[in-house]
């Protein structure tokens, strides 16, 4: 059937043939086909309605949008323990390799001095005197800044008020996870000398005993602050050693490390217990 294009239904649409076509009212032209076909005329409305939405969303202020969520301390907790951890294994590499020779000198110069002072005096006049030295520096300080401020009739505040808004108090959830690894590692410690001290494992227990028996001759020579001493100097002087002359020692390493296993190697095997349990 032919139909004249001019002939139509005015401001509903025009007819194509045997198509309807109707302006929707979003400017849009919509097929329409007939009764057979209302599905579909459904389905084109739904989905100009949902085009419509979408454009009002785009069209919204940027304040209105969605945003992700901020970043809170309880979302970041789970990777803040690995990145602190890994923030303070860098500065102690730093300090114990004297990339910085300024700091590096203050804190092995400050340690050494400490631990002299121990040598010399008892514990509680050390604190009292580094205590005393303190508030001195404080308190000097404070006073030459507040006649300076008096002259100059200038008005600056206290001059450590940023040292005193810092937070340094810990909250309960830091304390119970401190707690939570001290107990840890106690616990693996109260297992560990339980196992050694009952002889548990024959040969582990004989190498403690060793250990034990070593460490007779080393307190008779030297005092637990000697040690001490000698521990701050070796942590300061033989990384940077190492670095230097690592091949070397190695070498060394290995030849001292053959050895002991040839000699652990020839216990084990005259021992009964672990010559069973190596078979």
């Amino acid at each position: 059937m032919s139909v004249n294009p001019s002939e139509g239904s005015g401001s509903e649409g025009k007819w194509f043939g045997e198509d309807f076509e109707q302006i929707d009212r979003f400017g849009r032209s919509v097929p329409r086909f007939g009764e057979a076909d209302a599905e579909l005329v459904a389905d084109l409305k739904q989905k100009s309605w949902k085009d419509e939405a979408a454009e009002q969303l785009q069209l919204q202020p940027e304040s209105n949008q969605q945003r992700p969520a901020p970043v809170t301390m309880e979302t970041a907790s789970t990777g803040g323990d690995s990145l602190l951890f890994q923030k303070l294994t860098t500065q102690a590499i730093d300090l114990l390799y004297w990339r910085d020779l300024k700091q590096t000198g203050i804190l092995f110069g400050s340690l050494l001095l400490l631990l002299f002072s121990l040598t010399q005096f008892s514990v509680v006049s050390v604190i009292a005197y580094l205590a005393l030295a303190a508030l001195s520096a404080t308190i000097s300080f404070r006073i030459y800044k507040s006649v300076l401020q008096a002259i100059q009739k200038t008005d600056e505040g206290h001059p450590f008020k940023a040292y005193l808004d810092l937070e340094i108090s810990l909250s309960q959830e830091q304390i119970q996870k401190y707690a939570d690894n001290a107990q840890l590692y106690l616990n693996s410690t109260m297992k560990e000398l339980r196992r050694l001290f009952l002889v548990q494992d024959l040969v582990d227990s004989l190498k403690f005993a060793v250990l034990m028996w070593l460490l007779t001759y080393v307190g008779a020579l030297f005092n637990g602050l000697t040690l001490l001493i000698m521990a701050v100097i070796s942590m300061f002087t033989m990384p940077v050693v190492y670095e230097k002359y690592q091949a070397q020692i190695d070498q060394y390493l290995g030849l001292v490390r053959t050895h002991v296993n040839s000699v652990v190697g020839k216990i084990q095997a005259k021992i009964p217990g672990a010559k069973s349990k190596a078979e």
